[in-house]
């Protein structure tokens, strides 16, 4: 039995797969059959992939329970279609279709929803833990009991059964936004990444960026900045990024002196903000699409995005650097090798720098930049997003035929697409959940209730509003995708900073951010986790050391908010004048090497703790004062300040400096 179910993956994901290219591109069922059959095939791979208990895998009794749930996931999820389509209309209840049967649905209708509710939390709880279906419980139980609240807890009048699982599951809540965007856009994007990588994309994203430092102090954790945040705009994943890169760059730094648990934090820190790297993004841009009022485009997001991103990566290349020449201080050498693995599976070494002997792999280049440029051309046309990236999967294919290295073939289409099964259905099953905590909220009305007494206790200071929501965000991104934290966090208080004048893009930004920032929060920092069981280090000094190194994430959000001009944004709406843009992204590149330099006690030498409090106000200045006339000044004192001590470090700096661990 146990020896069935691995084999039963491939076609299962091969088949979702192919049903979401053809359904998403000319579709033809109605839009809650679709998303009740891309929830079918995705939990028939969640319990095929996962057991009911890793001890429990080789059990005979789970492994039939497993097949049993199963049929219940094809029974449910099928019923829905059946009672949507007008294919089946002779087997409608009632002579109704189920949309029409809102406030009369047949008997059957509620336990097949019970039924169906039941397993999206068991298969939630098994892909992805049991953050997630405990808070999904708890708005259940919300809904139900509400009228036994205090009046701290938002009381209603509380629903019964019959209603929750008709608002949940029949109509709506898991059949809606959440899904939607899965459906839509991120799966095909996790189906696009899972082919660049059969054709050798990351290798040669990891070779461009090895090439890119060559022999510079710290070069093998430059190298997994670099690597991270490139790999990160095709994952979107903060734990998968961590995981696939990872494996490369954390014994490389280890191998230069890198403390186990500084190798880690920096792989987990550079990991997580690969979901800001456009053009792909985490799976929360495109739900911006579906959440952000008024409407923007994924040309707006993107354009959105990609000066925090450059920030970020900026910031996190100075610490790196900085630190290096604080406790390292050495060049990598050209015979220090570092081990990856032939598309035989057999492990080789490669020089690291030594130019003579690596070379890049151009053709894999090629495929790259091709779907790269493909995808932003065909969005600069008009195109939907989705239609973009099956335009830019099909140039992957076509462009990937030139070269052995990177021809896929029958046999590698097949095994990319089992690859996005294994990457995306934990994907499914969250978003799955989610959509009934969003049930839950439409039905009681607590995402209204919540914005109005979050909203008096900040509605004089937008900087506490700022930092409530980043808390509350960072509490609620523990244990849970980047994503989900974003969709729940935007839903329930993002109305809070619209409320205070705050730019609806920019307001959508933030919480983007906290939500990816919680990869790296202890103490649940899941890209810090996979990094310490790489690098074999202690899992909270990982996750100390990573939130260490990304701290400037937890800044840089505020200086977006404050100055929407960052992302391109006007606060009366609209483009700024490029001039504006320009004095604003200076400013806060200056606080961020100030900030980079705080962090890492250096600047070009040692430097005491008086002025790293000094760096570290004046970062903290430069983020959080508005660029006005008026205000300038501020900005002039404290860059001279900085710029006095980096210039007095610069003349007194050793000539030779002793090398330390």
């Amino acid at each position: 039995m146990k020896q069935i179910k691995p084999s039963l993956i491939l076609p299962v994901a091969v088949i979702l797969c192919l049903f979401i290219l053809s359904e998403v591109n000319y579709p033809l069922l109605k839009p809650q059959s679709a998303l009740a059959l891309f929830a079918m095939f995705g939990l028939i791979v969640v319990f095929l992939k996962y057991p009911l208990h890793p001890q429990l895998a080789d059990n005979v009794i789970c492994n039939i329970l497993d097949f049993v749930l199963i049929g219940g996931v094809i029974f449910s999820f099928g019923y829905v279609v059946i009672q949507t389509e007008p294919m089946f209309e002779r087997f409608w209840l009632s002579d109704r279709f189920l949309g029409d049967r809102a406030s009369a649905e047949h008997i059957l209708d509620f336990y097949v929803g019970g039924f169906g509710l039941i397993l999206i939390l068991e298969a939630t709880r098994r892909s992805i833990g049991i953050t997630l279906p405990l808070l999904a419980i708890v708005f259940l139980l919300y809904a139900s009991f509400g009228q036994y609240l205090p009046s701290w807890l938002f009381p209603h009048r509380g629903y019964s059964i019959k209603r929750i699982i008709s608002q949940t599951f029949l109509h709506g809540g898991v059949f809606g936004v959440a899904l939607r965007v899965m459906f839509t856009y991120v799966f095909l994007f996790v189906l696009f990444g899972t082919f660049l990588e059969r054709t050798g994309a990351t290798a040669y994203i990891l070779n461009l960026a090895r090439r890119i430092f060559g022999t510079s102090t710290g070069s093998p954790a430059k190298v997994a900045v670099i690597g991270s945040g490139m790999m990160g705009s095709l994952s979107g994943s903060a734990v998968a990024n961590t995981a696939t890169t990872g494996t490369f760059t954390i014994p490389l730094m280890r191998s230069v002196g890198f403390k186990p648990e500084i190798a880690g934090g920096i792989e987990a820190a550079a990991s997580s903000g690969g979901a800001l790297v456009p053009p792909i993004m985490g799976a929360a841009a495109y739900m911006m699409l579906e959440i952000v009022q008024p409407t923007v485009t994924y040309l707006e997001i993107i354009r959105a995005a990609l000066l925090p991103a450059i920030l970020y990566y900026t910031a996190l290349l100075l610490i790196v650097h900085f630190y290096a020449k604080r406790t390292i201080n050495v060049t990598t050498k050209s015979n220090q090798t570092m081990e990856t693995t032939n598309e035989n599976g057999d492990s080789e070494h490669e020089g690291v720098n030594d130019k003579s002997t690596e070379k890049l792999p151009i053709m894999q280049g090629v495929v790259f930049f091709a779907a790269f440029f493909t995808l932003i051309l065909i969005l600069l046309m008009g195109a939907t997003p989705f239609r973009a990236v099956s335009w830019s999967l099909l140039v992957v294919l076509i462009v990937s035929l030139f070269h052995a290295k990177t021809r896929v073939g029958v046999s590698g289409v097949f095994k990319a697409m089992e690859n996005a099964g294994h990457s995306g259905v934990s994907l499914i099953a969250a978003a799955s959940c989610v959509g009934v905590i969003l049930g839950v909220v439409t039905l009681t009305g607590v995402g209204s209730k919540l914005p109005r007494v979050l909203l008096p206790l900040a509605e004089t200071n937008l900087l506490l509003a700022l930092f409530l929501l980043m808390i509350s965000t960072i509490i609620l991104g523990m244990g849970l995708p980047s994503s989900v934290c974003y969709l729940l966090m935007a839903i329930l208080v993002g109305p809070v900073l619209l409320d205070l004048g705050v730019v609806p893009l920019a307001a959508h930004f933030f919480i983007f951010y906290f939500g990816m920032m919680s990869m790296v929060t202890p103490p649940v920092a899941l890209a810090a986790y996979t990094a310490a069981a790489i690098a074999n280090s202690g899992i909270m000094q990982t996750a100390f050391t990573a939130f260490r190194f990304a701290l400037v994430g937890f800044a840089l959000p505020y200086a977006f908010v404050l100055r929407p001009e960052l992302l391109w944004l006007s606060a009366e709406g609209g483009s700024p004048q490029l001039w504006i843009i320009f004095v604003n992204l200076f400013w806060t590149l200056a606080g961020t090497v100030f900030f980079a330099s705080s962090v890492a006690g250096y600047a070009f030498k040692d430097i005491s703790v008086w002025e790293r409090c000094v760096m570290f106000v004046a970062a903290a200045l430069l983020f959080f004062t508005p660029t006005d006339l008026n205000l300038m000044w501020i900005h002039g004192i404290t860059l001279l300040a900085c710029v006095f001590i980096f210039y007095y470090n610069w003349r007194n700096r050793e000539v030779t400096h002793e090398n330390y661990t």
